[in-house]
């Protein structure tokens, strides 16, 4: 029994402040430790991370509408330059001056047009060309992204949505493991005080033992209740234990930091609202709020493809300095000539093989899918709601009634116990009297947690969390 006591005192030490292994130490209410988690816990961190990575995303969309201006410097060399045979248009022209001037061949007579000059070889350009200049473009008109920009807004706001959804998921959470401690240390509580109960009635019965007025067998019984409760305590306190290992892990907390809560059980704080359950908003729901965004950006969509069936406008130019040289010497003596072009476009989409039509007809399926999705999403904030208000309704009834059958339970068995010391009642009625008691205390315990439980389902249910 030494022993048992030993390892319960050590869990218990453990279980609430892990002192000897702790990094830092907190002390939290529940809100501080919502906070807390706010920001450290991965999770949501992580959805915050895809707040700025859409934000960067539309940086990317906006600038698809800004001019995109690009440099370039190139340099050519030609081992060989193209030879290109063309027609002798020389030669004519040589024979016709000799014609026109009545010039003789060597035989004295007067020289004749041939029939055929043949082709001669040439080669255009220079061993060495460099060219180096700027070339602009703009988007005068695109209705896809015009569209992109429109849709810009609501892509943040469908993020950030879903970082409150998933700090919602996380808060939930928190709020159900928080006060589940707080039950367990009054868990605890009650039984120290059947510990403590027991401890008495194990002396005053091996006192009436000593003196001829109980047997070795009442003293047995009671011993087995002690080792009972003390294990039933040592059993709690590990629960407790990893539960504030759990509780650290959902607020992002070091495990080795040491954490102490702060609140306590309130009934009346519990029991508010249960006489106030009034109606519910879907847009108070997170998710709801969430899911129409999506829906929405599902619309973009479907414009986003329509508009791409329109012409396109944009504007390009150029300008450039080129040189042509048969050595290597750019940077020396020579000219740079001047190239330069302005030209504005218009892109007419006439057919694509139904491809468009199929994006449209893909993106109307996909609104709808969502549209479903959404309506189905009603569907169950009507059944969590309705089952959230009937079980935080039962709930608190049942905290009631067995709180007081708890307090009855108490009554019973201090009435047992005066009964028991003063020799008219049995060792049977007393141990039957701390079952009860003991019974009686659980199902107390049980009651806290599930209006706790309850009330958190219902605020969530109701988007009042």
């Amino acid at each position: 029994m030494q022993r048992l006591n030993k390892i319960i005192a050590w869990i218990g030490l453990t279980a609430l402040a892990l002192p000897t292994l702790a990094q830092e130490k907190h002390a939290f209410t529940i809100q501080q430790a919502l906070e807390y988690a706010k920001k450290n816990n991965l999770q949501v961190k992580n959805a915050l991370l895809g707040i700025q990575l859409q934000r960067q995303q539309n940086k990317e969309i906006t600038a698809a509408a800004y001019p995109q201006l690009t440099g370039s410097v190139s340099s050519t060399y030609n081992p060989y330059v193209a030879t290109q045979v063309l027609p002798n248009f020389i030669s004519p022209s040589v024979y016709q001056v000799l014609i026109d001037q009545n010039v003789k061949d060597g035989n004295g007579n007067p020289i004749a047009m041939p029939g055929d000059f043949g082709n001669i070889a040439a080669q255009f350009g220079t061993k060495f060309n460099a060219s180096a200049g700027v070339d602009l473009s703009q988007i005068l008109f695109d209705g896809q992204v015009f569209i992109g920009l429109k849709a810009r807004s609501t892509s943040i706001d469908w993020q950030t949505k879903y970082s409150e959804v998933t700090e919602e998921t996380v808060r939930t959470n928190i709020y159900k493991v928080y006060y589940q401690l707080l039950v367990g240390k009054t868990q605890i509580e009650l039984l120290d005080e059947n510990i403590e109960r027991i401890q008495k009635l194990s002396h005053d019965t091996k006192e009436l033992y000593k003196n001829g007025f109980a047997e070795q067998l009442d003293v047995n019984k009671v011993e087995v209740q002690s080792a009972n409760l003390n294990t039933e305590k040592l059993k709690a306190l590990n629960s407790i234990y990893n539960g504030y290992l759990g509780l650290k892990f959902l607020m992002g907390m070091p495990v080795k930091d040491s954490l102490i809560l702060t609140d306590s059980l309130d009934e009346q704080q519990i029991k508010d609202g249960a006489l106030t359950l009034g109606d519910y908003n879907y847009k108070d729901r997170k998710d709801y709020q969430y899911a129409e965004l999506g829906k929405k950006l599902n619309e973009f969509n479907i414009k986003r493809y329509q508009l791409s069936q329109i012409p396109t406008f944009s504007l390009s130019g150029n300008y450039y300095k080129s040189a042509q040289r048969n050595k290597f010497d750019f940077f020396g003596k020579g000219d740079w000539y001047n190239v330069s072009a302005i030209s504005v476009r218009m892109s007419v989409p006439i057919f694509k093989g139904f491809a468009t039509k199929a994006k449209i007809a893909q993106a109307r399926i996909q609104l709808q899918q969502t549209q479903n999705q959404i309506d189905n999403l009603k569907n169950q904030i009507d059944q969590e709601a309705e089952t959230a208000k009937a079980n935080f309704t039962v709930a608190v009834n049942t905290l009631d009634y067995q709180k007081k059958n708890m307090e009855l339970a108490e009554t019973v068995y201090e009435q047992t116990k005066k009964k028991y010391e003063i020799g008219t009642g049995s060792n049977t009625e007393i141990t039957t009297a701390q079952t009860d008691l003991k019974q009686a205390q659980t199902n107390y315990i049980n009651a806290v947690y599930d209006a706790i439980i309850a009330k958190i389902d219902f605020l969530k249910a109701t988007g009042k969390l």
